[in-house]
């Protein structure tokens, strides 16, 4: 199965939420699902820095923010397909469990694994999105104008 088949829509959010997973949840999650197949690397995990861009306002001009860690690889495979983790940070072993899932979730096993992985740290993520914002809406002020008199 290949990334069109996938659908790169799908993949993008599968590797957006394995990237800002907290790396030991996905790592056991990963060890549950017993989703350890053997592999070769493509790249090897390595430790580098890109350009964060902003823009002012978020629809102003764009500007160079300055740089973050990112640690990267890729693998593939026995079955042929490849994977691709990029997180942030220097966590080589969480960029590796990203690929391997990555790499999965292309296979004949991704319906298996998204129940057993991808579910549950969309769950998480959702729930603690859900928390941030009540907490937030917890501290919302209601701000109106009383019309003084009529005339």
């Amino acid at each position: 199965m290949n990334v069109t088949e996938v659908g790169t829509e799908a993949r993008q959010r599968w590797m957006g939420l394995l990237a800002r997973a907290p790396s030991a949840r996905l790592a056991e999650l990963l060890e549950a699902a017993g989703a350890a197949p053997a592999h070769e690397w493509l790249r090897m995990p390595e430790t580098g820095g890109v350009m964060v861009r902003g823009r002012a306002g978020g629809t102003g001009a764009p500007f160079n923010m300055g740089e973050m860690t990112v640690t990267r690889c890729a693998l593939r495979l026995e079955t042929g397909e490849v994977g691709h983790g990029y997180v942030q940070g220097r966590d080589k072993a969480h960029a590796e469990r990203a690929a391997l899932v990555d790499a999965l979730m292309q296979g004949p096993g991704a319906e298996a694994l998204r129940a057993a992985v991808i579910a549950p740290l969309a769950e998480a993520e959702a729930a603690a999105r859900r928390e941030r914002a009540a907490k937030a809406a917890a501290t919302k002020v209601e701000f109106f104008t009383m019309v003084r008199g009529e005339d």
